[in-house]
């Protein structure tokens, strides 16, 4: 069935997986993003700002035919863990969402389906322990969170529409974009290459053993395409994981394996109070190694924040999201992480991205 499918945040994380996935199933794929896309870049692209009521509709009043719609844009304040809660960051997302749904829907009375990802944090892992395993039938928690305003939304607008929605939540998602908030590639890769250039093992910097799960990206880019044809995903949520459970100190020998490290003792430390200040030595690392050029904060965003948050937050042991739902629903796809984390590490490593 032909589908021309919409990319909100296409320049993301989830957002290029999503583009690259629906170009080889061979769709129509348009990607929006506030910035413009590097050149090469496939797939048609607009840039558009969804804050801005009238730049969507400016951009966007001549986009017809869209079948498809997947919402992974994301807006992120500088200080991750207490924008979470703020009301202008869930304010911002939440308009986001409409100016697009504002702008789009009504001129596309073809529109069949619209996907929204979410992910832990509409479990609460953000707070404190979340359910083991977290499921989507799990209440609301009490907490403001702008998942909970997107989601209100889409359920309002869907009482009046013709389309479906299908809500996914993965977690912790191995994928690469450039400068992304959530990234955790390019933090893991950042410092296992700052720590190899100064000589250096690499030393695990988190607290304690926690017992968690990731997400392929190219597994959920394939979850989304499934998402918007299955009947069985209409009008539904699903957590979507590689399928496997792990503790972070143990795929580092597999990361110290992809830069030819030795692994050190662990030691606790902040990444996003150590790694900043060796910007100079990755601008050592881009011209040794002829990487693409870029500083580190280009590279890693507020991404060591993150990375921060899943090694050493001490307010869980666990972070399990059950994918039964899914699963019974008829996507089964599965990716050993251990395995997802070299290909990417590997990949990044190909397109000099991270040094080898």
């Amino acid at each position: 069935m032909t589908q021309t499918v919409l990319v909100a945040g296409a320049l993301g994380i989830v957002g290029r997986a999503v583009m690259a996935e629906g170009l080889a199933q061979g769709w129509t794929m348009i990607g929006l993003s506030r910035r413009a896309p590097p050149p090469g870049t496939p797939g048609r692209h607009i840039c558009v700002d969804l804050a801005d009521p009238a730049s969507c509709r400016d951009r966007l009043r001549d986009l017809s035919g869209v079948t498809h719609l997947v919402y992974a844009a994301l807006y992120e304040k500088p200080e991750l863990g207490q924008g979470w809660l703020e009301a202008d960051q869930i304010a911002t997302n939440r308009a986001m969402f409409a100016n697009l749904l504002d702008a789009v829907a009504g001129e596309n009375s073809g529109l069949r389906h619209i996907t929204l990802l979410q992910g832990e944090k509409a479990y609460g892992v953000h707070l404190g322990q979340s359910p083991v395993p977290a499921r989507e039938s799990a209440p609301r928690h009490i907490h403001p969170n702008f998942y909970c305003a997107q989601e209100d939304l889409l359920r309002a607008r869907r009482r009046t529409a013709a389309w479906r929605f299908t809500i996914l939540r993965p977690q912790v998602v191995l994928g690469f974009a450039p400068g992304s908030a959530m990234n955790m590639l390019a933090a893991i890769g950042a410092y296992a290459a700052i720590s190899r250039a100064l000589g250096l093992p690499l030393i695990y910097p988190g607290i304690g053993e926690r017992i968690t799960e990731a997400t392929d990206v190219r597994l959920l880019a394939r979850a989304i395409a499934w998402a918007g044809t299955a009947s069985q995903a209409a009008d539904e949520s699903f957590n979507v994981t590689n399928g496997d459970v792990f503790v972070w100190q143990n795929l580092w020998p597999a990361i110290a394996d992809a830069f030819g490290m030795a692994v050190g003792l662990p030691h606790p430390m902040p990444l996003a109070t150590v790694m900043p200040p060796h910007g100079p030595v990755w601008e050592d690392i881009v011209r040794t190694h002829g990487l693409q050029p870029g500083t580190l904060a280009d590279l890693v965003g507020s991404s060591w924040q993150f990375a921060d948050f899943a090694f050493s937050r001490t307010h869980s042991t666990a972070s399990l999201l059950s994918t039964i739902k899914i699963r019974q629903a008829g996507f089964g796809d599965c990716i050993d992480t251990e395995t997802s984390l070299r290909r990417e590490l590997a990949a990044l490593q190909d397109q000099r991205i991270l040094p080898r």
